[in-house]
Parts: structure tokens; C-alpha cells; sequence
């Protein structure tokens, strides 16, 4: 395949306004040439041709530009809908961040409270075992001290 484009693949609107041009001029052109009138007839039928052609060209521009701004101003509000967008999707994001520290928080909170309970727990068992040995020897050894009297 080649490379090679033709007239028909070349789509975009600069283009396609001076092929537009060339030929309203060389239509005209053509067209005064051939007609039978005098030489001032067709001098002002090229004056005038040539007005028209310059009317309508501008008008084209006018449209050109008038669509250029309505995309301009398309891709602005698409712009600004992409933004309020990403606004709202790192605010959510930034508020649930938020609630899984708080929620790690309370689940640390609960887990140290748990252990103290539990230490606390094993110093009373520990300190209630140790004493009731102790009373279970002081009561032993006085026991053993009463039997030798007896």
C-alpha cells in the first residue's frame, strides 16, 4: 500500500476551506470568461464575483470560529467536570482513610485494655495464691508446732 493521500483523506477544516475557495474563484473565473458581455459588464460581474467569494469566506470563518469556541468551551466544562470529579473521589477517599484510623484506633484501645485487664487479672490470682499459700504454711507450721505441745 502507499502512503500517498488524495484530496477526500485530507479532513481537516483549513484545508477544506481553501480547496473551497479555489474553486468559487475558478468557477467564477470560468463562468465570466465564458459568458458573451461587454469588457465593463465583466469587470463588475469579477468585482462582484469576487465580493461574494469574500462574503462567504468570511461568513465560513465566522462559522469556524464560532465552533472553535463552542468546543473550546465544551472541553472546559469537561475539564471542569473531571476535576469536581476527582475533588469528590479523593474526598471520599481522604474521609474513609479517616475512618479505618479511627476504627485501627479503637481496636488498639480495645486490644491494650484487654491486656491490662488480663496483667491485672494475673497479679490478683497471682498475689490471692501467694498469700493463701502463705496462710496454708502459717497455719501449717503452727499446726505442727501445737502437735509437739498436745
Amino acid at each position: 500500500m502507499s502512503n500517498m493521500s488524495n484530496m477526500s483523506d485530507n479532513d481537516n477544516g483549513v484545508g477544506g476551506l481553501g480547496w473551497f475557495l479555489a474553486g468559487l474563484g475558478v468557477g467564477a473565473l470560468v463562468g465570466v470568461l465564458y459568458a458573451p458581455k461587454a469588457g465593463r459588464e465583466m469587470r463588475d460581474d469579477i468585482v462582484s464575483s469576487a465580493m461574494d467569494a469574500k462574503e462567504k469566506a468570511s461568513a465560513l470563518a465566522q462559522q469556524g470560529k464560532a465552533r472553535a469556541s463552542e468546543l473550546a468551551e465544551q472541553g472546559k466544562q469537561q475539564v471542569g467536570e473531571y476535576v469536581d470529579r476527582g475533588k469528590e473521589y479523593y474526598d471520599r477517599g481522604r474521609t474513609q482513610w479517616a475512618e479505618y484510623v479511627e476504627k485501627g484506633k479503637g481496636l488498639v484501645q480495645e486490644q491494650q485494655d484487654k491486656v491490662a485487664a488480663a496483667v491485672d487479672a494475673g497479679k490478683e490470682a497471682y498475689t490471692s495464691a501467694t498469700q493463701a499459700g502463705k496462710d496454708a504454711y502459717s497455719n501449717a507450721t503452727q499446726n505442727t508446732g501445737n502437735v509437739g505441745k498436745a
